[in-house]
């Protein structure tokens, strides 16, 4: 009888135990049971083995969740990656669809509907003049970013720029502002790049300023540089050769590449020109 009502009590208990693990209104749901069972080994002596177990729906619970947990972290850093990548080329690839990849980083033959590169700059003409982007509106602007002492690649896209400006100026009766911007403003002071400049074509203006205001404006127009082999005071800038061109609102439009010759330059900004005028 004593035993009987013992093995009562033990069901009643272990029906409590399972129904506060459903619930989860247990002090913890990490609840253990016991199975009692005569051990039916020789010599057992009517001793009882205790084995404590997992109950089967914890254990398979917990087997359910572990299942789940790692696809579920693998996909979770996967968006979050792709969330930084779409983010990253929303900053630096203007609006529009390119119809090319090369040349510089926002393609060769890219149209931009509503610019997200460029913005507000203060810099210091060869004249000595503070020169902002408003007084750029109302003129096509050719934008090259470059500096004085580039050996080879800086002096090729000054005379691409000049050429091109006055076949459009000569031939097409375009007028476009040619427009210098050095990455060097350490050495390209204004009187220093207004000598450089005159030996290309009088008419590109040339645009320096203070550190700071040359890293911000670059930063505005996606162009890297950074100096490289140095030795001492003599150095070179690798740059990405950024040429621009801006309408008449000082929105950038298109993007050209060092591929380009002067006649094919010369024909992309007049198409971008009259299409805009007709």
């Amino acid at each position: 009888m004593f035993s009987y009502r013992r093995l009562l009590l033990s069901c009643k208990h272990a029906a409590n135990q399972a129904a506060n693990f459903l619930r989860g209104s247990g002090p913890s749901r990490r609840i253990q049971s016991f199975n009692y069972s005569k051990s039916t080994r020789q010599g057992g002596h009517g001793r009882t083995d205790l084995n404590p177990q997992l109950p089967i729906g914890t254990q398979t619970s917990y087997r359910s969740r572990a299942r789940y947990a790692a696809p579920a972290l693998v996909f979770g850093f996967a968006g979050f990656v792709a969330f930084l990548h779409y983010n990253d080329e929303r900053r630096a690839v203007p609006k529009g669809q390119p119809s090319s990849n090369s040349g510089c980083g926002c393609g060769s033959n890219t149209t931009v509907k509503g610019p997200i590169i460029g913005g507000p700059f203060t810099l210091l003409s060869t004249q000595n003049t503070i020169v902002t982007e408003q007084d750029f509106c109302g003129k096509w602007v050719l934008l090259y970013f470059g500096y004085s002492f580039s050996p080879d690649v800086g002096p090729d896209q000054l005379k691409m720029m000049s050429k091109a400006v006055d076949k459009l100026e000569s031939s097409d009766n375009q007028k476009i502002l040619p427009v210098f911007v050095t990455l060097d403003p350490l050495r390209d002071t204004p009187s220093h790049l207004h000598a450089y400049l005159k030996e290309f074509d009088s008419r590109i203006l040339g645009l320096t300023g203070s550190a700071s205001a040359m890293r911000q404006m670059a930063q505005e127009y996606r162009v890297y540089f950074k100096k490289v082999q140095e030795d001492g005071d003599d150095y070179l800038v690798d740059t990405s050769h950024n040429m621009y061109l801006l309408n008449p609102k000082m929105e950038v439009v298109r993007c050209f590449g060092v591929e380009y010759n002067p006649d094919e330059l010369s024909q992309e900004v007049l198409k971008e020109v009259t299409s805009v005028s007709q």
